[in-house]
């Protein structure tokens, strides 16, 4: 039995339907993030949320649809808060290289990458409701078309792809980035990642600008 003690903890209350959803989510985030998929009990969840284990089943129905409710919600916010900075950058390389550091310190903070691999590995796929990358790719692709001086322009599918690259780097390079980089004599420390994620959006800036 797992001894996950949540700081939100309390006796049973009485909650309208839509606050009572958000807690139980919350809760439900903190255990993926710390335990996994693996790690949630639905009675486990209704005790840390103070409701009943009969509010999380009338709310989510299963533990399988707590899960996928869990991480839409996060890919949503992530999603939602990617595509809000990358078009408050103005295309400038410094708020660029900025973005993809912040991106990297949000998946460290919150622990979002681990569920996205745990969630890969159990099977389960994320589909495009769920994470809008289709949302991202636009936003980048009209930063892009923005900066280029020239008369022949850049392809969607071009940007969606190295959107794509950008995502799995970021991704996991937050899981097992530090030991790639020690493995291949870069060293493994939090500098090392960091000089890591600036050459990669040099590298990749290049690439949007060429």
């Amino acid at each position: 039995m797992d001894k996950i003690v949540d700081k939100k903890k309390s006796p049973r209350r009485r909650l309208d339907a839509e606050a009572a959803r958000e807690l139980i989510l919350d809760v439900t985030e903190r255990r993926l993030v710390e335990l996994g998929p693996s790690g949630i009990r639905l009675q486990e969840v209704a005790k840390g949320a103070g409701v009943s284990h009969p509010t999380v089943l009338h709310h989510f129905g299963s533990r399988e649809h707590l899960v996928r409710a869990v991480i839409a919600r996060s890919l949503r916010r992530i999603n939602a808060s990617l595509v809000e900075a990358i078009q408050a950058s103005s295309g400038d390389d410094e708020k660029l290289e900025g973005l993809i550091e912040n991106v990297a310190g949000v998946f460290e903070k919150t622990g979002h990458a681990r569920v996205v691999f745990w969630l890969a590995l159990e099977g389960h796929r994320i589909d495009s409701a769920e994470a809008r990358l289709f949302d991202v790719v636009d936003a980048a692709h009209a930063i892009r078309l923005s900066r280029k001086k020239t008369s022949k322009k850049p392809t969607r599918e071009d940007t969606a792809r190295t959107v794509v690259l950008a995502a799995l780097a970021l991704v996991g390079g937050t899981i097992v980035g530090s030991t790639l980089l020690e493995n291949a004599g870069l060293g493994g420390d939090a500098r090392t990642s960091v000089e890591f994620r600036r050459w990669l959006a040099r590298l990749l800036i290049e690439h949007l600008d060429a």
